[in-house]
């Protein structure tokens, strides 16, 4: 099956940035385990919106995408030295919460199950008597 350009420009601007936040910028408000999980280009390459997961409290990750918002112009300069396009796309950062959100749904199967367990030995419990 044929994949669709915006698709592939997306997948090789995700390594190219994810590079360029790993490696060439260099404030200290942006954590080591801060990641580009995504990015969708418009249909006409003139936007990207790029996805950032960043690990740590709600601070953190704040203040991290406030350093990328603030680096955007530096990013984006060092992304298009790296791509071929006849336009530069504009850049729109946002917080990819897909990990929290997960992690969130573990904890409530997790309490979910121990309440279950909790229950069935109630109930065994209360048979025996």
């Amino acid at each position: 099956m044929k994949r669709r350009r915006p698709e592939i420009v997306g997948d090789e601007l995700q390594k190219i940035v994810s590079n360029i936040i790993s490696n060439k910028l260099r404030d200290p408000r942006v954590p080591l385990m801060t990641t580009v999980t995504g990015v969708k280009m418009s249909s006409d390459l003139t936007h990207a919106t790029i996805f950032v997961s960043v690990y740590g409290d709600k601070k953190t990750k704040q203040d991290a995408m406030d350093a990328i918002e603030h680096a955007k112009g530096f990013i984006r300069y060092e992304a298009v030295q790296q791509i071929n396009l006849r336009v530069a796309p504009e850049f729109h950062f946002k917080l990819d919460s897909t990990l929290d959100e997960a992690q969130r749904m573990d904890e409530l199967i997790a309490k979910t199950i121990e309440d279950d367990e909790r229950r069935r030995k109630a109930r065994e419990q209360g048979s025996e008597e």
